[in-house]
């Protein structure tokens, strides 16, 4: 017999249950992700790091997407051509809508290019459309493009040219109104598959899922970006439930939590690698004599200088030691998959004995000081690459002061010439050699935008010559040959030291969520699932 109180409590428990599954559903619902370094700004146009593009793709998209092994994919255009050697043809999507219901149109395009010099900043952006001259809108949904000259690799460079509403941008687009409009949300309005909430600087991205996306709707109803640079403090909240999946996991940690029965971890080889630069300038900065003073000239323009550092870095001891196993030794700008690498270039081997001969013959037998300044908190293991680089050129007679800053206050400093020895994390993201060898090898030349993060002096005509041409030659075969013999001259002049690439890995609740990792290590929650 079932008595009125037992009714109640059934009833009770029944509601609890319901009410709990449906907190459940909502829970699920709700992805949270812990980041090593998140974006400067909510303005896709202000800086060309990738961890600032990697938020800001949930926002907006890109004209070209770029896939997961970093091949070219339809985005907000269908479809592409070149019309002849100096003309782009773009037909755009049609029905997609921005965040607040407007329609994209090509004019919405043609702002975004337009709006990039007016208020990048660091690591320019402008590199992505440093080829176009002019636009044209035939039509709503058609965007036309002329070229400085020949530029085959257009397409790949709007991987990166995210598009903003003019609309909703219009009053936010210089230097000195973009960031307010954008951090706070009012020009935040882009078409991608997550709506902008909130951004803390330095803390959290929070977004919620756009149910309007041409792409189709996101499982995930609300992103939460949490930037945890601490790499044991990421790890310790994963253990504790607290996040869903972290990126970059720590070397040291990847054994362990493959072992943990409600973890998994997921690895992949990375197009970024670590890239040590000279300064070339007749007065580098921080460089001198070991009693601290001044050198009669600066000894990087020495090829056997250059030549001794690369010969006193034992690359497979920083990709085995350093980074834990987690790197591949390289002494090459661009990674095996990119179009344009030089497969006949050999990896160095280290030789502190020759180095030192070398060294003794440029007129350094006792060596000279130097600050060695890097990344130690953008890339997984940056910083024990570095203190351990500048333990290598010890051995040789180098004192290499270590100098391991944050990335927001090494990339601004490197930007303004303040580094005379610098490492730091570089990826082709584009898939093509050319964005690099353009981009950090070519003579800085502002009239033609080449050279954009070349602020260290260095300049090879014939360098100079091979990234032109190849940058305007049409012919595949032709163009690739180009930039195979272009990296086989900066692996002789080494006027850049390539050192390793990453292997880079995610861990997750087993249970919660699984991942399809990409190439060029972006954390999207696009590409994040649910589990099955």
């Amino acid at each position: 017999m079932t008595t009125s109180f037992g009714r109640t409590l059934r009833t009770l428990s029944l509601a609890a249950l319901l009410a709990s599954t449906a907190s459940g559903a909502v829970l699920a619902q709700t992805l949270t992700i812990g980041v090593r370094a998140g974006p400067a700004s909510m303005d896709p146009h202000f800086t060309a790091t990738g961890v600032q593009a990697e938020a800001v793709k949930h926002v907006f998209d890109t004209l070209v997407k770029s896939g997961d092994d970093l091949s070219l994919e339809p985005g907000l255009a269908e479809s592409w051509k070149a019309v002849d050697n100096t003309t782009w043809e773009f037909k755009l999507r049609k029905g997609v809508k921005f965040h607040d219901g407007s329609d994209f149109t090509a004019e919405d395009v043609k702002f975004s290019i337009e709006r990039i010099p007016n208020v990048t900043g660091p690591n320019p952006t402008t590199v992505y459309v440093r080829r176009v001259k002019e636009i044209q809108i035939p039509g709503p949904l058609t965007l036309v493009i002329k070229t400085d000259g020949p530029a085959p690799t257009l397409p790949n460079d709007f991987i990166r040219l995210f598009v903003v509403s003019h609309t909703a941008a219009k009053d936010f687009s210089t230097k000195d109104t973009a960031g307010e409009g954008f951090n706070s949300g009012k020009a935040t309005v882009g078409t991608g598959p997550y709506k902008f909430v909130s951004w803390t600087p330095k803390e959290e991205m929070v977004l919620a899922r756009f149910d309007g996306y041409w792409g189709g709707k996101e499982p995930w109803e609300k992103v939460i970006r949490k930037e945890i640079p601490n790499d044991a403090g990421r790890v310790a909240q994963l253990k504790a439930g607290q996040l869903d999946l972290i990126a970059r996991v720590p070397a040291a940690d990847v054994p362990t939590l493959e072992k943990d029965s409600k973890l998994k971890v997921v690895k992949a080889d990375s197009v970024y690698l670590f890239n040590v630069e000279f300064d070339f300038r007749e007065k580098p900065a921080m460089v001198s004599a070991k009693d601290g003073s001044p050198l009669p000239k600066n000894p990087f323009l020495d090829p056997k200088v250059r030549e001794a550092f690369d010969l006193a870095i034992d690359r497979e001891t920083l990709a085995e030691i350093a980074m834990e196993g987690m790197g591949k030794p390289a002494s090459q700008l661009v990674t095996e998959t990119i179009f344009g690498f030089n497969k006949s270039l050999k990896v160095t081997k280290s030789d502190p004995k020759k180095a030192k001969a070398l060294l003794a013959e440029a007129g350094y037998p006792n060596g000279f000081k130097v600050t060695f300044s890097y990344t130690n908190d953008r890339l997984a293991g940056d910083g024990a690459v570095g203190a351990t680089i500048a333990q290598m050129l010890a051995s040789i007679g180098i004192d290499a002061q270590a100098n391991g800053a944050p990335g927001a206050v090494f990339f601004p400093a490197k930007q303004r010439g303040d580094y005379g020895l610098a490492m730091s994390g570089w990826g082709t993201l584009t898939g093509e050699a050319n964005y690099t060898l353009a981009g950090l090898m070519h003579t800085n030349t502002p009239a033609t935008k080449m050279g954009g993060f070349n602020v260290r002096g260095w300049s090879n005509p014939a360098l100079d010559k091979l990234i032109d041409d190849a940058a305007v030659e049409m012919d595949v075969a032709k163009r690739k040959a180009l930039l195979e013999e272009a990296n086989a001259i900066v692996a002789k002049e080494r006027p850049s030291l390539p050192i390793a690439s990453l292997v880079t890995a995610w861990a997750m609740q087993k249970s919660k969520v699984t991942i399809v990792p990409r190439a060029d290590e972006d954390t999207l929650a696009m590409n994040v699932k649910p589990a099955k």
